[in-house]
């Protein structure tokens, strides 16, 4: 079982697909499946599948949930196994998920008349492009019914053989945003005779980080990161606009709202200082991850204690949130740390398969434990 796992989870890494578009991937997991036999197999968007369990008694319904997509990265890790595909990469683990939810669900298919209830499987695609892929999978009623909603993420910074729960937030509320500030351009050598955005998108830059320091309390966790920055065309022209863009995470709806009134107040200041004008859209994305004290309780007993350990929140956002408007859920973590350690999102990430084995354990056990 778990050499299928490994040898599914190299397949899916060679030809990872960004998110909306993970029709092979989608295709790839809807064979799979259907060779397992006994699962109602269902496709309730272009990229995205649902395969449903029944068991031979009735009972309660679980959702187990797995993601299909990858990231626009250039792969460095210098795998074997690496993509084929230029600038597409599994760089966060999606693929290793969708392996473990496949041998997952073989495993317990193999004992459906054993089960009470049902287990429903939920290949999403899109987790990682706002609004996300699960919003699509429960308006299209793919988890309608359902009494519970489970999820697990590799983590490529918890030491192998450690699985990392906690009751409450989990996850951080992520959002995105995006400033444009419009000056008058001209020669970059007769500064004085132009409004420099470059020079205010510096100095707004600068003063977001009074947003953390100076405007959260200290006890309030938030974070506001500009990531991108778009201006010019030539070393000797100022231009007449800068783009900033970027991402703001946090665990509090007040919070939230208090930082996107701090933002506002120091575009609009710095503008009005630099004799700028701008243009602010604040997007809210994912909400935290909530997780069900009980559920919670589910993965320590079938992890043992010798595994489990008791994590912070993260500032990581997800939309297995959205699950939670339908049922309680509980999502985890599964350490898959190898001695190099490079975070999610990086060209050179890499996991220790031999975490594989471990997600897949906990899951079965879990959804065992849950229907019994």
């Amino acid at each position: 079982m778990v050499s299928d796992a490994v040898a599914w989870r190299r397949h899916l890494h060679r030809h990872p697909e960004l998110s909306f578009r993970e029709h092979e991937t989608a295709r790839f997991v809807r064979e799979t499946l259907a060779s397992f036999g006994g699962l109602e197999i269902q496709t309730p968007t272009a990229t995205s599948v649902v395969a449903r369990l029944r068991g031979a008694r009735p009972g309660r319904a679980l959702a187990l949930r797995a993601d299909l997509d990858a990231l626009p990265i250039h792969e460095a890790s210098g795998e074997e196994f690496a993509s084929e595909r230029e600038g597409v990469m599994h760089a966060c683990g999606h693929d290793g998920h969708t392996a473990m939810l496949l041998a997952v669900a073989r495993l317990l298919a193999a004992r459906r008349r054993d089960l009470a209830g049902e287990v429903r499987f939920v290949f999403q695609h899109a987790e990682e492009q706002p609004p996300g892929g699960a919003s699509e999978l429960v308006a299209a009623g793919a988890v309608d019914g359902v009494d519970a909603v489970i999820g697990c993420h590799l983590l490529s910074t918890l030491e192998l053989g450690r699985i990392a729960v906690r009751d409450g937030c989990c996850t951080a509320g992520a959002d995105t945003f995006a400033v444009t500030i419009q000056g008058r351009g001209g020669h970059a050598a007769f500064p004085h005779e132009t409004v420099d955005p470059v020079l205010a998108s510096a100095v707004a830059i600068t003063s977001l980080q009074q947003v953390v320091s100076r405007n959260s309390p200290p006890l309030d966790s938030v974070v506001v990161s500009v990531t991108r920055v778009f201006g010019g065309t030539a070393d000797n022209v100022i231009p007449n606009e800068v783009e900033l863009r970027g991402t703001v995470r946090t665990f509090n709806p007040d919070v939230r709202d208090r930082t996107i009134a701090a933002m506002r107040r120091i575009f609009d200041g710095v503008s009005a200082a630099h004799g700028a004008s701008h243009e602010f859209q604040y997007t809210k994305g994912y909400d935290p991850v909530i997780n069900d004290p009980a559920l919670a309780a589910i993965i320590r007993e079938v992890a043992g204690p010798e595994r489990i350990i008791e994590m912070d929140p993260l500032m990581a956002g997800d939309d297995f949130c959205t699950y939670l408007q339908i049922a309680p859920g509980c999502f985890f973590f599964v350490g898959a740390g190898d001695s190099s350690a490079f975070p999610h999102h990086h060209p050179e990430f890499r996991i220790d398969e031999r975490a594989l084995s471990i997600g897949i354990e906990t899951l079965t056990a879990s959804a065992l434990r849950f229907l019994a």
